[in-house]
């Protein structure tokens, strides 16, 4: 059996592009910048970033292209792909995407925040047509709010005793 998976938590580098096929169905394109810090053997602090292409299709390219941005940390869960085509020299070209079949957003940033506050509409496109998200389609809750004003808010009326963990 063999398995092809990738995993990567990281921030975009540019705005999402979005495309669409000739069947109809959207492509959304970006990338993702990550980056590992390490101690050399002289005990000095060592870093390296690389960039990810990322592509993502359907419902799931509309939703990236509606809430991304770049700066956003966002963990992108795929499979890694290589294309390849001559180009008009000849010469074999090669092309390494990672085809995301699962996203999560991070916390906004204080781009966000700052937008967010000052009742800034965020300008994102219209994809076929759908009006661009409100921030009350978006629930936030900001880390330094206290759960138990969470919990008096919740109108499903969960038991947090009842959660397993």
């Amino acid at each position: 059996m063999n398995f092809n998976k990738a995993i990567i938590v990281g921030n975009l580098t540019r705005d999402p592009e979005t495309k669409t096929l000739p069947s109809g169905q959207p492509v959304t394109s970006f990338s993702i910048a990550t980056n590992r810090v390490w101690n050399n053997q002289d005990g000095e602090k060592q870093e390296a970033i690389e960039f990810h292409n990322i592509v993502s299709f359907g419902k799931l390219a509309d939703i990236c292209s509606r809430y991304l941005n770049k700066g956003r940390l966002v963990l992108v869960e795929g499979r890694i792909q290589t294309r390849s085509w001559q180009d008009q020299n000849g010469i074999k070209k090669y092309w390494t995407e990672i085809v995301a079949e699962n996203m999560q957003m991070g916390p906004r940033n204080d781009g966000d925040r700052a937008n967010r506050e000052s009742n800034q509409p965020v300008n994102k496109p219209d994809i076929k047509g759908l009006p661009a998200p409100s921030q009350g389609e978006i629930p936030v809750i900001e880390a330094d709010e206290p759960i138990e004003e969470l919990i008096k808010e919740d109108k499903q009326g969960i038991n947090i005793d009842n959660i397993p963990f």
